[in-house]
């Protein structure tokens, strides 16, 4: 009986990988960042507005992820601040309806995103610091790939259905199947199409996550303390201040702050630069994505049990090293050259190498998140999981605007787009570095 309860915990927490993970592929990376290409009509605008957006969404993260998570595990109930976060992914998302071609305020659709990218973060650090409730020390390496895969294909199922019977060629108003939009429900020339990205990702996550809240249990359930926010703080004071002097936990956090914040810089800007550099519409962005999702949710897969067997530390060190070489990749591929080789006008070498990157992504990507969750687990302590989780937050977004604004800014300044993602490349070598100081397993086992 407990064995049964147990599956049934583990399916609901994979559960909320699945809902979730539309968010990322559908808003962020493969239709409405393309999208948002379109609305401006420049690709270089486009990559500098996109990121000033994520960049400030991430300062928000930034500041209250540590807060929040080091306050539920003083006061408990994870579950709570899951609802709450889940009522912002919902809203933020639908809110996207709103970005109507020629009749749109930017800075609100940007709020919009934001709204829901913030609520997608704090629920992800609720639910990963579960991880460790769910295994054993040697089981979370396996869980933590096969909730990720499931993830992954949760997100590719959204974006075949997305480009199938949704998303709209500007040009043509059909759908990648010749279809019109939801069956002609919905209006191509208004882009209702395309638009319908937002209110689907909402009714995705509301759907999916009634498995998540039917069999996921929060065990340090308990009532608030009078004064949970004061001792949330004093415990998070304390653990910052006693941080360094844990040399393995603080060195894992730094590495993280930089190597994830430049896999989130090509996750954020895959789409709109393969949109501006390379011309492709709505729909090849999305045959980039599934082609991406595929890769990922594979490698996701074997990635768990290349953790479980070898440890998070050695898949983590290939990842970055296959992401930063991707990273020097995309720099140097456009429509007219290739590594500093002329192209033809009309050839097909620049899409076939960005769909090759585009699974390299994907499949080091999906593995690197997987295995760093593992590691978080393995590098914690195990009575403030919540807190730790806060922490890995705070170092996936204290510099989460790092990459964003650089990105930004350097697009900006060179007035490309090519050497604008350059800086993911500095992040990922700097990351790279500071698993030097990294052990395995931390100063202490998880249990």
């Amino acid at each position: 009986m407990a064995d049964s309860t147990l599956r049934k915990r583990i399916w609901g927490w994979f559960f909320f990988d699945w809902a979730s993970q539309p968010y990322n592929t559908l808003l962020i990376t493969f239709i409405f960042a393309p999208y948002v290409k379109e609305l401006l009509g420049d690709g270089t605008a486009a990559q500098t507005a996109w990121g000033f957006g994520i960049g400030a969404a991430g300062v928000v993260i930034a500041l209250l992820a540590p807060v929040l998570g080091a306050l539920a595990d003083t006061g408990g109930n994870r579950l709570r601040w899951i609802w709450l976060f889940s009522l912002m992914y919902v809203v933020g998302a639908a809110g996207l309806w709103f970005a109507v071609p020629g009749d749109f305020n930017l800075i609100v659709i940007l709020t919009f995103f934001a709204i829901g990218m913030i609520g997608m973060e704090f629920a992800t650090t609720f639910t990963n610091s579960m991880l460790p409730d769910l295994g054993t020390h040697d089981e979370i390496g396996r869980i933590s790939g096969n909730g990720w895969a499931f993830g992954y294909a949760g997100g590719l199922v959204a974006l075949v259905i997305m480009l199938i019977v949704f998303a709209d060629n500007a040009d043509t108003g059909r759908t990648l199947a010749g279809l019109k939009p939801a069956f002609g429900l919905l209006d191509a020339e208004a882009r209702e199409g395309t638009r319908f990205v937002g209110p689907l990702t909402a009714i995705w996550y509301a759907l999916f996550m009634v498995p998540f809240f039917l069999f996921v249990r929060d065990p340090k359930a308990q009532k608030t303390p009078k004064g949970a926010v004061t001792l949330a703080l004093i415990g998070l004071k304390t653990t910052l201040r006693h941080l360094p002097d844990d040399r393995s936990l603080f060195a894992y956090l730094g590495s993280a702050m930089f190597y994830r914040d430049a896999l989130n810089g090509m996750y954020a800007f895959g789409g709109i630069y393969a949109a501006g550099v390379l011309g492709w519409d709505v729909q090849n962005v999305g045959i980039f994505g599934i082609i991406a999702i595929i890769a990922g949710a594979v490698a996701a897969w074997f990635g768990g049990m290349a953790d479980s067997r070898f440890g998070s530390k050695p898949v983590i060190v290939t990842c970055i090293g296959v992401l930063t070489l991707v990273g020097v990749s995309i720099v140097l591929i456009s429509r007219e050259t290739m590594f500093g080789v002329p192209l033809a006008p009309d050839s097909a070498l620049p899409d076939i190498a960005f769909y090759l990157i585009g699974a390299l992504i994907g499949a080091a990507g999906g593995v690197l998140q997987s295995a760093s969750r593992t590691m978080m687990v393995r590098q914690a302590n195990p009575a403030r999981m919540t807190e730790a989780f806060g922490l890995y937050a705070l170092s996936g977004k204290a510099t989460s605007f790092l990459a964003p604004l650089l990105i930004g800014v350097t697009t900006y300044l060179t007035g490309s787009q090519q050497l604008g993602v350059s800086p993911v490349i500095g992040l990922f070598l700097i990351g790279l570095v500071l698993l030097l100081w990294v052990k395995p397993n931390g100063q202490r086992a998880a249990v």
